[in-house]
């Protein structure tokens, strides 16, 4: 684990039982008896990270680490942390025609940021990567992987793209795969480069993810992933389909499904003992605020896993002040404790107040 997370595990809350292992044949494995706390892994979930536009100019001549704020206590608490990167990482390439919006980062900052947050596996599928072209995709994989920060979601091809990436977070092996079904025209072809595009809510999909799937369980990792930038911006409930494709795809073994795109937060479902994260929202960008959604408020997600069980998932409040992400003020956690109350409701999920933020127990059924 990292020495820093062991330093202000015990500052963090107490722990209660859950499960963990990958469902085989429909058979969800029975819960075994608490341990020590001191066993406990944690691993760090956030959505969207944008480092360009604005972002990039704050931070491009400043320590890095600052655009954690203080946040940073958190982080350094996690034994990894999992995020959805919405900007490719270069000082290279063109923009791609009839486009909107174009986000690229210094790689000389932004790569020594995510370091310092301690990233240790990246999702590359969204409706960004091919912002400035090939070239500017080719080196967001290539600076990634130099720093030994394990990425999926996207590559020279679609197999590439498809495939699942691991990662050590402690003593976990994490398995991620990194899916989307925003901008067709960035799907990855059988030898173009581009994203892992799919359809994530029919089921031609099930088809699509067959291989992918058999290619993950065929790791050896202790959790699956499935990192999703799905759905279209500003909804704050999921689709019908989207809800199940999560069921789905953890009935075939995924552990986690973490998804993003919408720029909100969505509420959170507990499925077979597997928690189900339909939005993690922003968590860090220079967006213009909409005051009715609060598109700058979200959560630092911490997954704890002990003795190899999932047993809670802890949501600490944060909010995006001027191109950081800051620990959310007094009124900002408990507008999102209540937001997310209200969101995890229809799906009968049980939240506790925890701190400042909540925590949502992981049990078999």
């Amino acid at each position: 684990m990292r020495r820093t997370r062991r330093a202000t595990l015990a500052a963090l809350g107490a722990l209660s039982a859950g499960c963990l292992g990958a469902v085989d044949g429909g058979s969800t494995p029975a819960c075994p008896a608490d341990v020590a706390e001191d066993t406990a892994a944690r691993i760090g979930f956030v959505g969207d990270v944008m480092f360009g536009r604005n972002v990039d100019d704050r931070w491009d001549d400043r320590p890095p680490e600052g655009v954690w704020g203080d946040t940073l206590d958190r982080l350094d608490a996690l034994d990894g942390l999992v995020l959805n990167l919405e900007c490719c990482l270069s000082d290279r390439g063109r923009r791609r025609p009839n486009r909107t919006y174009y986000f690229r980062a210094d790689p000389d900052w932004a790569v020594p940021a995510l370091e310092r947050a301690g990233a240790g596996a990246v999702a590359l599928a969204n409706n960004h990567m091919l912002d400035y072209g090939p070239v500017a995709l080719r080196d967001t994989v290539d600076h990634l992987s130099d720093a030994g920060i394990a990425n999926a979601g996207a590559g020279p091809d679609y197999d590439t793209a498809a495939a699942p990436t691991t990662a050590e977070f402690g003593d976990l092996t994490v398995c991620l795969l990194s899916l989307t079904d925003q901008s067709s025209s960035y799907a990855a072809g059988s030898d173009s480069p581009g994203t892992a595009y799919t359809p994530l809510t029919s089921e031609v999909t099930k088809e699509l993810l067959e291989g992918p799937l058999r290619r993950a369980h065929e790791t050896d990792h202790d959790l699956l992933v499935a990192s999703l930038h799905w759905g279209p911006n500003w909804e704050v409930e999921p689709s019908d389909g989207q809800r199940a494709m999560a069921r789905w795809l953890i009935d075939q073994g995924v552990d986690v499904v973490h998804g993003h795109s919408a720029h909100v937060i969505q509420g959170v479902e507990v499925y077979r003992g597997r928690p189900i994260v339909y939005d993690a929202g922003d968590f860090v960008d220079d967006y213009v605020i909409k005051s009715d959604l609060h598109n700058d408020r979200t959560f630092l997600f911490e997954l704890v896993v002990d003795d190899g069980r999932l047993d809670r998932l802890r949501l600490v409040p944060a909010e995006i002040v001027d191109e950081r992400v800051t620990r959310a003020d007094p009124g900002a956690a408990a507008w999102l404790r209540d937001r997310m109350r209200t969101l995890s409701d229809p799906f009968g999920t049980t939240l506790e107040r925890a701190g400042d933020g909540l925590a949502i127990p992981l049990s078999c059924e």
